[in-house]
């Protein structure tokens, strides 16, 4: 059994220890707390926040404490509100280690029952098994060899030590199946809509692959975070190839051929739905098959209320939420005439972050949730300075997300050094007659300047800019969202006025008018996400890359079909009315590397051209056979540029051709449509229409790479064999897919690229997305010499100035947004394979 950890400082936690002698423990004091342990713990600390720190923290960070420690148990006193068991969530944000139970002083007799049953679970959860330390020799080499086949080791022991033993055995398909609909785990009225017979060929097929896992992190994501497991979590009910199947069935929705096309697409891993999908489809009590939500909030309280039942009802969904807030009025504006009535948009964030820590899915995990403000709004400095490490805890966020939403008229000022004005939304809606979202700022802003009736504040745009690179540094926030970039290349009639949680989502939205019992006066739309990903090197070798992606969009409109979220109005019915969908991709640096060519070169922008260009012409082609099958376009499909034929000028203005012969090659089976085939879809598109308003958009997709064996999303690998820190197992490593001698020189870490590189592949792939890409930056803090020429002769420390040139060359770029920057430190790296820069595998 697991041992025991505890700091005490008044005696209160010693106390709690003592309740349980036979239990072995271990007390850090303030002289000793570098205690080396030697084996899996919990740790118990109270929250007293400056004597607590210092000790705790070296005895984490002595030995491999950190990563033997199974989770932690806080102590507090419920007097102190937000302080309370404040110590444990401080650990639980520094080391990732996760808080099992929060307790009152000495604990109580269940406190103490809890304890106990922790204990008694870890000890089942730790029983020795050497798949994680074979796991970690892959990053241990050996005579200047990288040992890539300990990973193979791992998977097989996986398998052996934990999968293979924990595994519901049926002797047959019927009885399993019958089991699992008996016990409500599948849903029976799915498979009512095939015959038996069907439903037994497509589980004959799919297990006729032989699938295995080339990773032992693929294997340990997909069994621990994806596969059916029975009400208590210790066993097993379902192999990879049956979370397959059953996506297929529910994702055909009754149609045989589809579901035979879905699950080769699935088992062959060409196609990937999201993780809400991946992980619901077919059972009988599942979660939304949804990624994410965007909503928009209007300047009055009923808004606001609504605007937070909202959040509090997807968030219980499961999927992320994006709430726009700059259409309220800001901090110390008038509400009724009185003067510094309103207090801004800082304490509806608060909210927002409650809410979402509270809609926790029947504790599994918390909401997520990104807020969007306007770099014209007047709480812009406010809104920066809630994400710093040094905020007051009145204001701070620590798990709500920040998004800025930036017009032309932004970078024109920095460029001009002219004054910048922020102005009120309240005002701007009673010049204008709509919210401040839905108003052109850089068309409106000489006017808005002009106009007496409109309340502004005069700041300086460079300053805010280095405030933004500041925070940047410091927190990797906020998102920047080119508002402007996105509605010029928007095809489709409205305004996009925000995103969501990973910056990817781009579709306009309309706004409501509430009545005074917050029913819906006008009932406006908003946005939900349906999301799934090609895997691009396997997609490649299709035998029909055409039809592999009119699967993929023929298995997303199922799931947005399938989706009603009646709790809010305003998503349902842009849902119902748009069908909009999300097809991204993923893989893209696994493809350059596999066919040698390097990340940033002239080959791979045109690889990257070529791949996008074709997926774009697939899923139009795809959404305009499903119009002419369903006899519907989307709503106001006749506003859109498909219907005028606009659209199609940029690629029946040439004939596309390769320069490079490499990249020909590369797409030989493809079918890269001509201009003839531009023309023939469009004359198609505007006869019949479209069936979804949006089609793309590139997702980071983290865990569903690892399960495909692939890169993630667009961006490069961040190392050769990556070190992942997972909650309660500690450090797993993931060697780069297909990493071999001959890949080995074109896996170039993202850290250490010139982040221009990044930028220009993300640009070259961006005019065939109708929506927008996740692109993360990679910083060090240690720039590498040679890297940018402005920093020639300067010191090599990464200085805001390094990110305001990067986010105005993606500006000018025309990058529609920037997710995340992160910022790499060397120090406590863990010293392996990555460091040996002459390792062969």
């Amino acid at each position: 059994m697991p041992k025991l950890a505890y700091f005490s400082v008044t005696g209160q936690t010693r106390r709690f220890i003592a309740k349980l002698p036979h239990i072995e423990s271990v007390e850090i004091t303030v002289t000793n707390p570098f205690i080396k342990m030697d084996e899996p713990f919990i740790l118990v600390v109270p929250t007293y926040v400056s004597e607590v720190t210092e000790p705790v923290n070296d005895f984490l960070e002595t030995g491999e404490n950190a990563r033997l420690c199974l989770g932690l148990f806080g102590g507090g006193n419920r007097n102190f509100a937000d302080l309370y068991c404040f110590t444990v969530h401080d650990l639980e944000q520094q080391y990732g280690l996760p808080v099992l139970h929060e307790f009152e002083f000495q604990g109580s007799d269940y406190d103490v029952q809890k304890l106990e049953s922790e204990l008694d679970r870890m000890s089942q959860k730790t029983k020795r098994v050497s798949y994680f330390n074979l796991n970690n020799e892959v990053n241990i080499p050996v005579d200047g060899m990288i040992p890539l086949h300990k990973d193979k080791e791992a998977v097989r022991a996986y398998f052996l030590e934990e999968i293979n033993m924990n595994t519901v055995f049926f002797y047959t398909l019927e009885e399993k199946l019958g089991y699992l609909v008996r016990e409500d785990y599948i849903d029976g009225e799915m498979l009512e809509n095939y015959s038996d017979a069907f439903i037994k060929e497509i589980f004959q097929k799919v297990y006729a692959h032989k699938f295995r896992f080339k990773s032992f992190m693929a294997a340990y994501k997909f069994y621990t975070q994806y596969a059916l497991k029975t009400n208590d979590g210790a066993k097993y009910l379902e192999r990879y190839e049956d979370r397959v199947v059953f996506n297929a069935l529910f994702l055909a929705n009754g149609d045989e051929q589809l579901a035979r096309d879905i699950a080769e697409e699935m088992i062959t891993q060409r196609y990937q739905p999201a993780t809400p999908t991946f992980l619901n489809a077919g059972k009988k009590r599942r979660g939304e098959l949804v990624s994410c939500f965007l909503i928009d909030l209007d300047d009055s309280m009923l808004s606001i209320g609504r605007g937070i039942n909202s959040s509090l009802q997807l968030s219980r969904k499961g999927g992320g939420v994006g709430v726009n807030l700059s259409n309220l009025r800001e901090a110390g504006a008038p509400i009724k005439k009185i003067e510094n009535a309103s207090s801004g948009v800082v304490p509806v964030m608060k909210l927002l972050e409650d809410s979402f820590s509270y809609s926790n899915q029947l504790g599994q995990r918390n909401g997520a949730g990104a807020v969007y403000l306007n770099v014209f709004h007047p709480d812009i400095y406010a809104f920066l300075s809630t994400k710093k490490e040094n905020a007051d805890e009145k204001i701070r966020v620590k798990t709500l997300s920040l998004g800025l939403v930036v017009p032309d008229k932004y970078y024109e000022l920095l460029k001009t050094n002219r004054p910048m004005y922020l102005f009120s939304p309240y005002d701007v809606e009673r010049a204008y007659g709509k919210p401040f979202s839905y108003i052109d700022i850089t068309e409106k802003y000489d006017e808005m300047v002009a106009n007496d009736a409109i309340s502004k504040t005069k700041i300086n745009a460079r300053e805010l800019e280095q405030e933004i690179s500041r925070l940047q540094q410091e927190s990797g926030y906020p998102y920047i969202i080119n508002i402007d970039t996105v509605n010029r290349a928007n095809p489709v009639a409205g305004k996009v006025i925000m995103s969501n949680l990973c910056s990817e989502i781009f579709q306009p939205q309309e706004p409501s008018i509430l009545n005074d019992d917050l029913s819906y006066n006008v009932t406006g739309t908003d946005i939900s996400c349906n999301l799934g990903s090609t895997n691009i090197p396997n997609i490649l070798t299709s035998p029909n890359f055409g039809k592999s992606i009119e699967v993929a969009v023929r298995a997303l409109t199922t799931v947005t079909e399938h989706t009603a979220i009646n709790e809010v109005p305003t998503i349902k019915k842009g849902n119902d009315l748009y069908h909009t969908i999300g097809l991204g991709a993923m893989g893209l640096h696994t493809a350059f590397a596999r066919n040698q060519m390097a990340y940033g070169t002239p080959e791979s922008l045109e690889f990257t051209d070529a791949y996008f260009r074709s997926l774009n012409y697939y899923s139009l082609l795809a959404s305009n056979k499903i119009a002419k099958e369903k006899g519907q376009a989307f709503h106001n499909f006749e506003k859109s540029k498909y219907a005028d034929g606009s659209y199609f000028d940029a690629y029946l203005e040439n004939e596309f051709a390769f320069q490079s012969e490499k990249v020909a090659a590369i797409f030989k089976n493809v079918g890269i449509p001509s201009r003839a085939d531009w023309e023939e879809l469009k004359q198609a598109i505007q006869t019949h229409g479209l069936y979804h308003r949006n089609r793309l958009a590139i997702a980071p997709n983290g865990s569903i790479s690892y399960i495909n064996e692939t890169s993630a999303s667009l961006h490069p690998i961040t190392q050769r064999i990556e070190h992942r820190q997972e909650k309660t197992v500690g450090a797993i490593f993931y060697p780069a897919p297909y990493l071999s001698n001959e890949t080995m020189p074109y896996y170039t870490s993202a850290f250490d690229m010139d982040q221009r590189q990044i930028i220009d592949v993300y640009a070259a792939a961006q005019p065939h997305i109708d929506q927008g890409m996740s692109l993360t930056l990679f910083m060090r803090s240690q720039i590498p010499e040679g890297l940018y020429e402005w920093k020639i002769g300067k010191p090599a420390a990464m200085t805001t100035r390094d990110l305001n040139r990067l986010r105005n060359y993606a500006f000018s770029k025309g990058i529609k947004s920037l997710y995340y920057v992160r910022t790499y430190t060397d120090d406590g790296e863990i010293i392996g394979a990555n460091s040996c820069e002459s390792c062969m595998v």
